[in-house]
């Protein structure tokens, strides 16, 4: 069966379906997980290597290293707003990765990862979330610079041993606020003082596999529609001009404040994922927290070179990289350079037209 096949024969209602107990226990184990770190336990097979990179290599993008030597740091994630007062950000076209990730009730937010470059200006920076250090165990160890949270969040990112904790609750003189956005969209950073909170000199290994094309089956895309929810739909448009994705958001071309350049990337990974809600609420009358399932298996795609291909992604534990593999089984690699990683909730995936490939 296609991919677009599965999507039309699934309905929207599964969730639903499994009624509200199974939520709740669902959510308490969820709670109980939370205050573990990175787990070498997996779900089956043996532990996922992916091939290392030369030095004058960047480990996350696979471009040549600015000066000839990839730097000796660990990565730094930065959490960016992304309700309308925040945009347009800065420091998005800077970072090597950019996983965007579902909040609640319809809020969307970046976890931005910077390793090779520098950005003079990152923001608005806002508060954490329990996908964060699910997704940021694969690094091993990784800065996270968010601006506080619930304080449940905030006291399990501090327990985290392959987290620096670079809280602005705690390191304020790190941050700024910035005198044209208002709050919370006001604050903001650079990634070179965050990188100097921490003595940590630990480059990461890569989370990617690059190859040269797509296997076979790869079909032409010219654009990704993601209709998140209303006023949050994203369409990522392919630039033969510059061999990249640009983005747009609500119609309206994304620009980063940064450098005034369309953001754009050279990758677009798409990852449908199970959820269930957390037990806090940061915003009065939403959900509870989106906790996105990033361990396990699922469908997606993989967009680069004007090409996409239909994909089964995997990841068989919190510290282990997430690899990628066509319905026939190929492997599917990313060309070097910057990645965007959309997470689209289950839910929203099985709702006809929700995700939409052009040719």
């Amino acid at each position: 069966m296609s991919w677009r096949a599965y999507l039309a024969s699934t309905r929207k209602g599964h969730l639903i379906a499994a009624g509200v107990v199974v939520l709740l226990v669902v959510a308490a184990v969820a709670a109980l997980a939370a205050t573990r770190g990175p787990t070498s336990k997996h779900a089956s097979g043996p532990r996922t290597t992916l091939p290392a990179l030369p030095q004058t290599k960047c480990p996350l993008t696979g471009l040549p290293a600015p000066g000839g030597v990839a730097p000796h740091r660990e990565p730094l994630a930065v959490k960016i707003g992304n309700e309308p007062m925040a945009r347009p950000q800065s420091g998005l076209n800077e970072a090597d990765i950019v996983y965007d990730t579902p909040a609640e009730g319809g809020v969307r937010r970046y976890i931005a990862v910077f390793q090779c470059n520098e950005a003079s200006e990152v923001g608005p920076i806002r508060s954490v979330r329990w996908v964060d250090w699910h997704v940021l165990a694969v690094f091993h160890h990784v800065e996270l610079a968010y601006a506080g949270g619930v304080q449940p969040n905030q006291d399990i990112v501090a327990g985290k041993a392959f987290i620096d904790n670079a809280n602005e609750f705690v390191h304020y003189g790190a941050y700024h606020q910035n005198p044209d956005r208002t709050m919370p969209d006001a604050t903001y950073s650079s990634t070179s003082t965050l990188w100097q909170l921490f003595l940590s000199r630990r480059a990461p290994r890569p989370i990617f596999t690059y190859t040269a094309s797509l296997p076979s089956g790869a079909k032409v895309a010219s654009t990704l529609a993601l209709d998140f929810s209303q006023g949050t739909d994203v369409v990522w448009k392919w630039n033969p001009a510059t061999g990249l994705w640009d983005h747009t958001y609500a119609g309206v071309n994304d620009v980063d404040a940064l450098t005034g350049q369309p953001v754009s990337a050279t990758n677009v990974i798409v990852q449908i994922v199970t959820y269930s809600y957390g037990p806090y609420v940061e915003s009065i009358g939403s959900t509870g927290d989106v906790q996105s399932q990033t361990v396990g298996t699922g469908r997606g795609w993989v967009l680069r070179n004007g090409e996409e291909i239909p994909v089964i992604w995997h990841r068989t534990a919190l510290d282990e990289p997430t690899t990628y593999t066509s319905l026939t089984g190929q492997p599917v690699g990313l060309q070097p350079g910057r990645t965007w990683v959309e997470f689209v909730l289950n839910s929203m995936a099985s709702t006809h037209g929700a995700i939409t490939i052009t040719p």
